[in-house]
């Protein structure tokens, strides 16, 4: 076995093993050598070559998010290291665990004017569960801040930062280890299974006669089937889903914008809830969250083992434990109440069911139609992955099949790792993995496609609408040189060349036509990964769906 000679990097790479970490990003550059010689030359350890270090962030942040592992990230010393950052922030909202290792120039060296050096140590501490600024030489201390950062990644489920100096020469090596790791395991990361005591709440439960459900980002099969099927026969509860909540039944509400945006202040009141009961991640819909904010709730409880953000200014409770086991102790308590809260919701919901089927019959091609036919023509049991901005909001109103699993980065809401996160979650899922995404997300992230590991059987599909079309949607549009140059980022650029210089199969579509038949194609092609990009009409997409809206009632 070769071994880095420096000691310090020896218990970096002997504590990640300890610990199950053998997913490891590195990026190449010359201060990490002695990391990246370490993990290389371990059979043990799974080590992927990202250039780009923002790409390779996003990519082993679509890998822990598919594992529910954490990954390792490994780069070298300066700016480098700056570029994990938006990856970083995504991990620590939409709680991934990532351990970054950065290799840095010991302290004598900093601010001194030697190249390639920057202050290292803290860089992340917004956002970071632990930063683990490592001394130079090997120490006890140093063995129980790696120990630390890496159970707080697992079991926090977050980013730590460690920082470790490194003198050079960088790339000796010996053939025996000259360090004796020390693993802990500390019990004060042992998550909580024990639900307190419930009866107040079943109490407050059983007197409420409008109770609504809202689930953000959510694991597929995360929630038992038994607590679905209790939520869903009870006529006081209204369960509102989003696209990334992965969770289904027939009676849920799946398209949130659908059902409320044409509501007035009387429908708004109506259905205001009087217990409003939430887990899972971010929510997407900013409708839903205008509503709640005006339209408080008397009592908001939200389910989670770590986190209960105050989302809409009315939480009353945070329930520290997972859906499961909450769900499992409450459901004894509660006992049937008489109302028609979910049947008027019901009622609405088939009204929107035929009203959306009867635009899109009349509708031209359109970015609406594009996702609507994108979406409906996903193989059951893939994986959709999905960018944000106006790819997101699309598809929150298009009903989408069970069997299909779908994530998106909600943490930050970010563009800018979309592409990188999609290959990364379809490198380790056996499923065949589809990527929606909008032509500025996809050109923002194109380094993405500068990765030898994209499975031949991953399809990106790039809505191109010459621009940043959710920015047509907001207030504030006014067609002008000032807004198409500085809000829509208006544009005449393909990702043709981009797929030629990558090796990646390409094909286009312009109308329903094309788009059908290159779909088809699409999705029976995989002997290298492709790319379809569908133009849109930049000028009709914006009108056509704020007139979908109007159109509901």
């Amino acid at each position: 076995m070769i071994y880095p000679k420096i000691p310090l990097a020896q218990s970096i790479i002997e504590l990640c093993l300890a610990k199950g970490i053998t997913t490891i990003v590195i990026s190449p550059g010359s201060r990490n050598a002695p990391l990246t010689i370490g993990f290389v030359n371990n059979p043990s350890f799974q080590c992927y070559s990202i250039t780009d270090e923002r790409a390779a962030a996003f990519f082993a942040l679509g890998m822990a998010q598919q594992t529910k592992q954490a990954v390792a990230l490994v780069c070298t010393s300066g700016s480098a290291l700056l570029n994990y950052y938006p990856a970083f922030a995504e991990a620590f909202y939409s709680q991934i665990p990532l351990i970054v290792i950065s290799a840095d120039r010991p302290q004598s060296k900093i601010d001194i004017g030697d190249g390639q050096t920057i202050r290292q140590e803290n860089v992340f501490e917004n956002h970071s569960l632990y930063n683990a600024n490592l001394q130079e030489n090997v120490s006890e201390e140093n063995d129980a801040k790696i120990n630390f950062a890496i159970n707080t990644a697992l079991l926090k489920k977050g980013p730590v930062h460690i920082n470790a100096p490194f003198e050079e020469p960088l790339y000796q090596t010996v053939s025996e280890l000259s360090v004796n790791v020390v693993l802990d395991v500390s019990e004060d990361f042992l998550p909580i299974s024990v639900v307190e005591d419930l009866s107040e709440y079943g109490k407050i439960w059983n007197q409420s006669t409008r109770k609504m459900i809202l689930v953000g980002v959510n694991d597929p099969n995360a929630i038992a089937e038994t607590a679905i099927n209790v939520l869903a026969a009870d006529e006081s509860v209204v369960v509102m889903t989003e696209t990334t909540s992965n969770l289904h039944h027939p009676t849920f509400i799946n398209n949130i914008d659908t059902i409320i945006t044409p509501f007035t202040d009387a429908d708004f009141e109506d259905f205001r809830p009087e217990i409003l009961v939430t887990f899972g991640g971010m929510i997407v819909s900013k409708r839903i969250k205008a509503f709640l904010r005006k339209y408080k709730p008397k009592h908001h409880w939200h389910i989670d083992t770590l986190r209960a953000y105050d989302t809409f200014g009315a939480l009353t409770k945070h329930f520290e434990v997972d859906p499961n086991y909450f769900f499992e102790a409450f459901f004894p308590l509660v006992t049937a109440v008489k109302s028609d809260y979910f049947i008027k919701m019901d009622k609405v919901k088939k009204l929107r069911e035929v009203k959306h089927e009867l635009y899109l019959d009349k509708i031209p091609f359109s970015d609406f139609v594009v996702f609507d036919t994108v979406i409906k023509s996903l193989p059951k049991n893939s994986q959709l992955q999905i960018s944000n901005s106006s790819a997101i909001r699309y598809a929150q109103l298009i009903d989408i099949d069970p069997t299909i699993e779908v994530y998106c980065n909600r943490g930050t809401s970010g563009i800018d790792g979309s592409t990188s996160t999609a290959i990364g979650a379809a490198v380790v899922n056996d499923k065949p993995t589809v990527f929606i995404t909008g032509d500025i997300s996809f050109l923002y992230d194109s380094n993405a496609l500068w990765n030898q590991y994209i499975p031949k059987n991953f399809k990106i599909i790039v809505v191109n609408n010459g621009g940043g079309g959710i920015f047509r949607i907001l207030p504030g549009h006014e067609e002008s040189p000032v807004f198409n140059t500085f809000f829509e980022t208006s544009h005449c650029l393909t990702a043709e060349h981009l797929a030629k210089m990558f090796g990646l199969e390409y094909s286009l579509a312009s109308d329903q036509k094309t788009l059908e038949t290159s779909l088809n194609a699409l999705y029976n092609q995989n002997l290298k990964p492709c790319i379809l990009e569908i133009f849109t009409p930049t000028l009709a997409n914006d009108k056509i769906l704020l007139d979908y809206f109007k159109e509901l009632v």
